[in-house]
């Protein structure tokens, strides 16, 4: 399991303290100083340098896809170029989405470096395969922040995400809090059914390995069972609700907990479970707080999601990229590190999640003004939590 170094939750001192590497810029650079490694010294600075060549002012943005989650589109994308124009008066962005195709996001990378850009923050579609785009942008002497998701190559300069083992630690927790209340008629013997995301994101790995950490000794009692946990090709909702379909149907309906991944997935889950007259009879886990997300838990169609302030994400990445642009010193940065499978660490910036359901969504999403009351509400039927009953007495 890769070794995560956990933040402070208050993400003010966490700001405060960023001071970051300095940039390549591909026409006038000249020379890499250092790679992506441990120093050897008791600190545990990371000791990455670029070339000091101020003044990048041309940003490649590559997300993976928009399949699996609303989630890129709807908030990364225009969150990443709010906060990097605003950082970066003057900024040119690339952007580019690979549609869940780690070859498609190469040729992007390719492309963005043709045109120019001295700095690519690169949510990776396949976190092995987008090596090849970090040693593209490092011949050309380029930082490639990896967003999101982890890229497995310790010549990447950032990585800039969630503490994802936690976001997997929510999620089984909460599985196992509600066993021990009884919840949702749980009981010792109750099947679980596990459907993570794409084994091709370092994420998915590590929330499979969180969920499992807290629902491990309840499996080992045999007080749950584990009935199914496989991946998810490219988060693929089609393939998670086939899936559940074949699961219910080996197990004869007798499936009392569906640990899933992310909102996305779990809408397709609740479907299949729908259509055997099983919603809101088990437990279903999610992750993003997307809008449907959130419907399907004020519904009482979904147990919980997992809420991960995105805006924090994007407005610390600009932080970086401004940093590298002015060409300042990383070596005060480290804040922690990410192991990387192989050999190395990156200097890293987790952000915390945290874990929603109908007792606090006024308190998160809404509160933070991640989702509206409007949005959430908008053509919902069902809500049994009654957040949307006053939706008109709100808006005034």
């Amino acid at each position: 399991m890769n070794t995560m170094v956990r933040f402070a939750r208050s993400f003010s001192p966490l700001m405060s303290v960023l001071v970051l590497a300095a940039c390549s810029h591909q026409n006038n650079a000249r020379n890499v100083t250092g790679t992506n490694t441990a120093d050897n010294s008791s600190t545990g600075t990371n000791t990455t340098q670029f070339a000091a060549v101020k003044g990048c002012k041309n940003v490649g943005i590559l997300l993976p896809e928009s399949d699996s989650s609303v989630r890129y589109e709807a908030y990364d994308h225009p969150l990443l170029e709010k906060e990097i124009k605003q950082a970066i008066p003057g900024v040119t962005i690339q952007y580019a989405n690979a549609n869940n195709n780690a070859v498609t996001q190469q040729n992007q990378a390719e492309a963005a470096l043709a045109k120019g850009a001295c700095i690519l923050v690169v949510g990776p579609q396949d976190g092995d395969k987008a090596s090849v785009i970090v040693q593209r942008a490092k011949a050309s002497q380029v930082p490639v922040i990896a967003y999101d998701r982890l890229i497995q190559d310790p010549d990447t300069a950032f990585y800039v995400s969630f503490n994802n083992a936690r976001v997997g630690e929510l999620q089984g927790q909460y599985i196992v809090d509600q066993f021990r209340k009884g919840a949702f008629g749980l009981k010792p013997g109750a099947n679980l059914v596990m459907i993570n995301g794409a084994q091709t994101d370092n994420n998915a790995l590590q929330f499979r390995e969180g969920v499992l950490k807290a629902l491990q000794p309840l499996i080992d009692s045999k007080e749950i069972n584990l009935v199914f946990d496989q991946y998810t090709p490219n988060w693929d909702s089609a393939r998670a609700q086939l899936s559940m379909e074949g699961i219910l149907m080996q197990q004869k309906n007798n499936v009392q907990i569906a640990y899933v991944a992310n909102d996305g997935m779990a809408n397709a889950v609740i479907a299949a479970l729908r259509a055997r007259n099983l919603d809101g009879r088990v437990l279903v886990t999610g992750q993003d707080a997307t809008v449907t997300g959130i419907q399907n838990i004020l519904t009482g169609d979904q147990a919980m999601t997992v809420y991960k302030p995105i805006a924090k994400q994007a407005q610390v990445t600009a932080q970086i990229v401004a940093a590298l642009s002015n060409g300042i010193d990383s070596r005060a940065l480290v804040n922690g590190q990410t192991a990387l499978e192989s050999r190395g660490q990156l200097a890293s910036v987790l952000l915390d999640p945290s874990a929603v359901d109908k007792s606090n969504v006024q308190q998160t999403v809404i509160a933070d003004g991640y989702l509206t009351r409007e949005q959430i509400c908008n053509g919902l039927n069902g809500d049994m939590t009654g957040i949307c009953r006053n939706i008109a007495s709100a808006r005034q």
